[in-house]
């Protein structure tokens, strides 16, 4: 490779050391996929907005213990220009659904509406509020009154007057396309973003107008923010109660393997003990195998406490061990501290092959389950001297 891009390369990796930032830069979109791509950990451009970055994820970086803290939401912007403070007047009369409206009621209350609308388009909307009060006791079971005061009260830049308003509306058609309108209206200049959002959508299918447009037109940016938002989080939430039931499941998993490690160290030291007691049990004596694995059993008992163990490999039909046996039980019973094992080679023909026996009597000498020496014959001399040599070193 070029020297000088080599140098380059270096003094862009320095670069990248001293401001990590840096690869956030667009025109190094490539080469951070490709870090990425590698499992690197790539600082946040404190640049970036979130809704500009849906893949930017907080848990990103997170030690595993914080799973347990609860998750921080970041704060959303939203275009909150030309809000108002939540108007705080007494309730405005409302009518009593249980009275009996006559014709004579429905027909004043009409009077009254259309006086509201004349003052209203002269600007006189305190007075406009007075006449539909006036209607509204009159004829408490028109939707349409209602919805005509919530409009005056979201022209007095009153909100909360006018949802109250909507509200009842509502309460009598449900399908009142104006105090959807209204409500909705009113809810945007507090800033309810969502609940406005709804009321508009609902009103726009009952009967689009182009105010229902134009609310709505900064109405939903901010909506769909909040349920971007919102879905961003509840994936989060979702992810960290997946990755907490699968640490809990994996402690759980670690527990149980540790406590099987336990019991089953409880039961290997409890064999070895038994074992061990066995041994100590038949000092003094010659133990007859009659198997492979209780060959092997008494061999590790012994070497876990470092004793010697003498293999006698015999036949019934052998003269020189009938020669040699009673020395070989005496010397049993001298050294009690050396394990002493019988073995007919007729019976357990198997492991007279594994130890190559090819003539009896013959005798193995094992430490720590390894063989250190034998003896060939029924040589009583050198069986004597082998056993009171090694077993001064036991």
């Amino acid at each position: 490779m070029d020297a000088s891009k080599v140098a380059e390369l270096k003094l862009f990796v320095n670069q990248l050391k001293s401001n990590p930032s840096i690869i956030n830069d667009p025109s190094l979109s490539f080469f951070k996929t490709y870090l990425m791509s590698l499992g690197a950990r790539i600082p946040k451009d404190s640049g970036f907005d979130e809704s500009d970055d849906d893949s930017s994820n907080p848990e990103e970086h997170a030690e595993p213990d914080s799973l347990g803290d609860e998750l921080v939401e970041s704060d959303i912007e939203l275009d909150n220009a030309d809000l108002l403070e939540p108007d705080n007047d007494p309730p405005q009369k409302m009518g009593d659904p249980l009275v009996e409206v006559t014709e004579e009621n429905q027909d004043a209350a009409q009077l009254s509406k259309l006086r509201a609308m004349d003052v209203i388009s002269e600007g006189k909307l305190d007075e406009a509020i007075e006449h539909l009060t006036e209607a509204i006791l009159l004829n408490p079971s028109s939707a349409i009154l209602y919805a005509t005061r919530a409009s005056v009260f979201v022209k007095m830049n009153k909100p909360n007057a006018a949802i109250h308003d909507a509200n009842a509306a509502l309460e009598i058609n449900p399908d009142s396309a104006k105090g959807h309108k209204f409500r909705g209206m009113a809810k945007a200049m507090l800033g309810q973003w969502e609940e406005a959002a709804k009321d508009l959508r609902v009103a726009s299918n009952l009967d689009y107008d182009e105010e229902i447009g134009s609310v709505l037109k900064k109405v939903e940016p901010n909506a769909h923010k909040i349920e971007e938002h919102q879905r961003k989080y509840e994936r989060l939430r979702k992810d960290r109660e997946i990755k907490k039931a699968e640490r809990q499941r994996q402690q759980r998993q670690a527990e149980a393997q540790a406590t099987y490690e336990r019991e089953k160290a409880k039961v290997h030291s409890s064999k070895k003990r038994t074992d061990s007691e066995s041994t100590s049990k038949h000092e003094g004596q010659v133990l007859s195998i009659h198997s492979a694995s209780e060959m092997e059993t008494k061999i590790n008992a012994a070497s876990s406490l470092s004793r010697l163990v003498i293999l006698y490999f015999t036949a019934s039909w052998c003269g020189p061990c009938r020669f040699i046996a009673p020395l070989y039980s005496n010397l049993a019973g001298k050294y009690t501290n050396v394990v002493f094992l019988k073995i007919d080679i007729d019976e357990l023909r198997d492991v007279a092959a594994r130890w190559n026996i090819s003539s009896v009597p013959s005798f193995f000498f094992l430490k720590n389950g390894k063989e250190i020496d034998r003896v060939v014959g029924a040589d009583k001399s050198s069986l004597e001297k082998k056993i009171a040599q090694y077993a001064g070193q036991s």
